[in-house]
């Protein structure tokens, strides 16, 4: 559930970035080019998501050998 409030949060952010863009331009290239960063990283987190999952990955049981055997690749 956070997951998808932030993609929805990281996305109004992103739309009125680009709104306030469209309707006051920045003055200069600079200004431009210093929007497209933040505008950039909140459109991958409104898109992908955050990184984590949410769901944590089951680890897999460790191996058990006994004294005589080596374990595999050894």
């Amino acid at each position: 559930m956070s997951s998808l409030v932030l993609r929805l949060v990281c996305g109004l952010l992103f739309a009125a970035l680009v709104l306030g863009a469209v309707v006051r331009p920045p003055d200069n290239l600079t200004q431009g080019l210093g929007m497209l960063l933040p505008a950039s990283m909140l459109l991958a987190v409104a898109l992908k998501g955050p990184r984590r999952s949410v769901i944590p990955k089951k680890r897999a049981p460790p191996v058990v050998t006994t004294s005589g055997e080596l374990p595999p690749g050894v």
